[in-house]
């Protein structure tokens, strides 16, 4: 049995120290010992910095992809990095189950800086989705009055935010929930951007919370008319209904503003935070709400092992910090105009049907009837220096870090304008 213990231990460690020589390497690597539920775009990165990443042969890249937008203070931002180096010499983790010296100092920077009373923390995107859906409930029937297990949400169809059941309950994509049923009951659904579809759902007394994208990413980068936002505020007072901003992506000054929601100058009741709120280093999410709101779950009825740990905080108090001082949103919409304009103008109109997005989150949409998909298209863009990925068959998203500068966007739109026209 030693024997064969050892023999064991020298294949185990024979596997797991072999280099990685080459971007085929880690595509068979990851292929035969990874779960199969992601496709990549075949391109094994190795380092990144600013703008820019560097597959393990050393070809450098452009990033348009941001993470899906964790990435908007750039690939290892100085200080960010230094903020968690700094934690790492102190203090990681302490559970919530004792305090900690920075989680108050996070919560106080952050609610001030959003205009909010509380911050409750957590790790990633989805869990924020999944705290404000409870949050809401809670509200429902300790606030509004509604029934015990009758509480409803209202989502917009073709949401993404996130692979929980909870959030796939709430989906419109088969690839998302087929297969995995039962489903989350309380949920209804109405079409995107559609205020008829909103005032009539809410007549619905049961009715506790509306959670919708100030632009749906996942879905396309679709950018609902203006106004929609100010009349999803409207709708929701009047009906006392809980309106839930999920910010994740388009958040922390992706679109040109610091929330996508500030475009139209509205509050909502509760903001889902997370992505860039980490500066791409760590798991970083939060929901912000009012006292009438937050106040409504108490110790031991929701909770993370790992939310608000002293690491994450100062990360997420560094990342706000930057976006801050080095005016992000206000390059966001400067340079989103730019891309905008120029991509509009020069992109051949029988190839790219459509330019859409708001700052730096944007997308093409691709003609489908020429026979080249967005997928192929990504692949020549990665032949060309520059990473993107589709969002659907015909839509690439195009989200480079925040700190891009003008010189590199535009050398960015050359490369895009003639990969695209050259097909």
């Amino acid at each position: 049995m030693l024997k064969v213990l050892r023999d064991f231990s020298k294949v185990r460690s024979g596997l797991t120290w072999r280099k990685v020589s080459s971007s085929l390497d880690v595509f068979d690597k990851e292929k035969q010992y990874g779960a199969h539920n992601y496709e990549p775009i075949p391109v094994a990165l190795k380092k990144g910095e600013g703008v820019s990443v560097w597959d393990v042969e050393g070809n450098k890249y452009f990033d348009f992809l941001s993470a899906y937008s964790s990435l908007n203070q750039g690939h290892r931002h100085p200080k960010i990095v230094q903020a968690l180096k700094g934690q790492l010499d102190q203090l990681t983790l302490t559970s919530r189950a004792f305090y900690n010296d920075c989680l108050g100092e996070y919560a106080e920077y952050a609610t001030h800086l959003f205009g909010y009373d509380k911050l409750l923390p957590m790790n990633t995107g989805v869990e924020s989705g999944e705290t404000a859906v409870k949050l809401a409930r809670r509200w429902g029937y300790d606030v509004k009055g509604i029934q015990k297990n009758n509480a409803k949400i209202v989502f917009a169809k073709n949401n993404f935010w996130g692979r929980t059941l909870t959030a796939i309950s709430a989906s419109t994509d088969p690839s998302a929930y087929e297969g995995f049923g039962p489903y989350v009951p309380g949920f209804e659904l109405i079409p995107y951007d559609d205020l008829v579809a909103l005032e009539e759902v809410c007549k619905d007394p049961n009715v506790c919370g509306f959670m919708v994208e100030p632009i749906q990413g996942e879905a396309g980068v679709v950018v609902p008319h203006d106004g929609y936002l100010r009349g999803v505020r409207d709708i929701c007072s009047r009906h006392n209904v809980l309106f839930i901003a999920d910010e994740v992506q388009t958040g922390l000054a992706r679109t040109g503003k610091r929330l996508c929601c500030d475009h139209e100058e509205v509050r909502p009741d509760l903001v889902c935070l997370g992505k860039a709120l980490s500066g791409g280093l760590m798991p970083i999410s939060a929901v912000l709400a009012d006292n009438e709101v937050m106040l409504t779950i108490k110790p031991g009825e929701h909770g993370s092992t790992y939310g608000g740990n002293p690491l994450a905080c100062k990360v997420a108090v560094a990342s706000l910090q930057v976006i801050e001082e080095e005016k992000l949103a206000e390059n966001s919409e400067k340079l989103g105009q730019l891309v905008r304009k120029e991509l509009s103008a020069k992109l051949n109109p029988e190839t790219v049907v459509n330019v859409r997005g708001k700052g730096l989150l944007n997308a093409l949409v691709i003609n489908g009837n020429i026979g080249v998909s967005a997928w192929d298209i990504c692949l020549k863009l990665k032949e060309n220096g520059l990473l993107a990925k589709p969002t659907h068959r015909d839509v690439i998203r195009l989200a480079p870090p925040l700190v891009i500068r003008e010189d590199q966007i535009k050398e960015c739109l050359g490369i895009i304008i003639r990969t695209i026209n050259n097909i």
